[in-house]
C-alpha cells in the first residue's frame, strides 16, 4: 500500500523525527559521564567472558553468582595494585618533600655535577642553587607563597582524581551487569544493526570482537611482560622504589614504544647520581631484553589473530589515544578494523572489475571503437546499408 504524502503526514513525520532527535540529545546528556566507564566495562567483560562462561556453564553457578565472582576478582586485580601504588606514591612524595625542606633549611640543596656542568643551563642551575643556599628562609617563604598561589591546580588535580575513581567504580558496577546480561545485550544490538544494515553486520561484529580481544591481549601482555622485566632491572640496579617504578612502567608500556622512556629515565637518573655501572647495565637490559618483548609479543598476538597489518593497529592505537583518551587505545584499532573489513568486502565484490586482465579491457575498447567506426561509415554511405 502506497502511503499518500499529504501535508498532515509530512508534518507528523517531521515532528516525530524532531522529537527523536531531542530525545537522543537528552539521553546523551544524561549518560555522557558513563560512556567511558561503560566502554571499559564492555572491553573487560568481552575479553574475560570465557572465564565467566566457565563458572556459569561448567561449574553450574547461577548467572548472578558467576557475575559476582568475576566482578569481585577483577575489582581486586585492579584495586589492590592501585591502592599499593597510591600508598607508595604518597610515601615517596612525603619523603621527597621532607628531604627537600630539610636541605633548604640547612642550606645544602645540591644537584649532581652532571647537571651543573651542562653546556647551556648548567650555569643557571648553579646560580639558582647558590641563591637558595645563601638565603634559606627567604626561599622557604617564596616556596610557601608559590604553593598558596597554586592551590587551585591542586584542587583541579583532586577533582580529576575523584572523577577517575568514580568512573572506575561505575565501570566495575556496570561490569557485573555486562556479565549477567551480556549475551542478551549482544543479541539485541546485533538484531538492531541487522535491521539497519542487513546480514553483513555479522561479519563486522565478528571483526570487532576478534580485534578487541587481540588488541587487549597484545597490549596487556606486552605491557605486563615489559613491566616485570623492567622491575627486575630496577631491583638489581638499585633504583629507588622498584615496585612503584614497575607500576609506572606498566602504565607507560600500554602506549606503543613508550617503555624506553620509563627505563631510560631511570637509567639516566642512575648515571646522574654517579652509579655508572648500574645505569649502563639497566640501559643494556632495556635495549637487549625489554625492548625485544615489544617487538615479538605485540605483532604476533595482534596481527596473527586479526590478520590485520600491524601498522594499521599501530596507527589505530596512537590515533585512538589522541582522539578518545586512554580508552582510545582499544577503540582506535577496532574502528580501523571495521573500516578495513568494509574495504575488503567492497574489493571482494568488485574484484572482477578491479583486477580484470588488461588485455581484456583493451579488447573491449577496440571492439567499441570498431562499432562506432562502422556506424559512422554507414551514416556517411547509405548505399552500404
Amino acid at each position: 500500500m502506497i502511503e499518500n504524502w499529504t501535508k498532515e503526514v509530512v508534518i507528523q513525520r517531521l515532528l516525530a523525527i524532531t522529537l527523536l532527535v531531542i530525545l537522543f540529545i537528552l539521553c546523551f546528556q544524561v549518560v555522557q559521564f558513563f560512556i567511558v566507564p561503560a566502554l571499559w566495562a564492555a572491553i573487560l567483560a568481552y575479553v574475560t567472558f570465557p572465564i565467566y562462561k566457565f563458572f556459569h556453564e561448567k561449574v553450574k553457578f547461577s548467572s548472578n553468582v558467576s557475575a559476582a565472582i568475576m566482578t569481585i576478582s577483577i575489582s581486586l586485580m585492579i584495586g589492590v595494585p592501585l591502592v599499593i601504588a597510591i600508598f607508595i606514591l604518597q610515601q615517596e612524595a612525603l619523603s621527597l618533600y621532607t628531604n627537600l625542606i630539610y636541605r633548604i633549611k640547612v642550606g645544602y640543596l645540591d644537584m649532581p655535577d652532571s647537571l651543573k656542568n651542562l653546556p647551556v643551563i648548567g650555569q643557571q642551575i648553579q646560580d639558582i642553587l647558590w641563591r637558595v643556599n645563601k638565603n634559606p628562609e627567604g626561599t622557604l617563604e617564596a616556596f610557601r607563597a608559590w604553593i598558596q598561589s597554586h592551590l587551585y591546580y591542586g584542587k583541579v588535580a583532586l577533582d580529576v582524581l575523584f572523577s577517575s575513581l568514580a568512573k572506575l567504580g561505575m565501570a566495575l558496577m556496570t561490569l557485573y551487569f555486562f556479565y549477567r546480561d551480556g549475551i542478551s545485550l549482544i543479541r539485541q544490538i546485533r538484531q538492531a544493526l541487522r535491521n539497519i544494515i542487513g546480514n553483513r553486520i555479522d561479519g563486522y561484529i565478528d571483526s570487532v570482537g576478534t580485534t578487541t580481544r587481540a588488541v587487549v591481549y597484545g597490549i596487556g601482555l606486552t605491557a605486563l611482560a615489559q613491566a616485570l622485566l623492567a622491575g627486575v632491572g630496577y631491583y638489581f640496579s638499585g633504583a629507588p622504589s622498584p615496585i612503584l617504578l614497575t607500576l609506572i612502567t606498566f602504565g607507560v608500556a600500554l602506549i606503543p614504544f613508550g617503555t624506553p622512556f620509563a627505563w631510560g629515565a631511570v637509567s639516566i637518573w642512575l648515571l646522574s647520581q654517579g652509579y655508572t655501572t648500574e645505569g649502563i647495565g639497566l640501559a643494556l637490559w632495556g635495549v637487549l631484553v625489554i625492548s625485544w618483548v615489544d617487538n615479538l609479543i605485540r605483532p604476533i598476538v595482534i596481527s596473527g589473530a586479526t590478520k590485520i597489518p600491524f601498522i594499521i593497529i599501530f596507527i589505530g592505537v596512537l590515533g585512538g589515544l589522541t582522539a578518545f583518551g586512554f580508552v582510545g587505545l582499544f577503540i582506535g584499532p577496532v574502528v580501523l578494523a571495521i573500516g578495513l573489513a568494509i574495504w575488503r568486502e567492497w574489493i571482494s565484490q568488485h574484484k572482477n572489475e578491479i583486477f580484470a586482465p588488461k588485455q581484456v579491457l583493451l579488447t573491449d575498447n577496440q571492439m567499441l571503437l570498431n562499432f562506432e567506426k562502422q556506424n559512422k561509415d554507414d551514416s556517411e554511405n547509405p548505399a552500404n546499408s
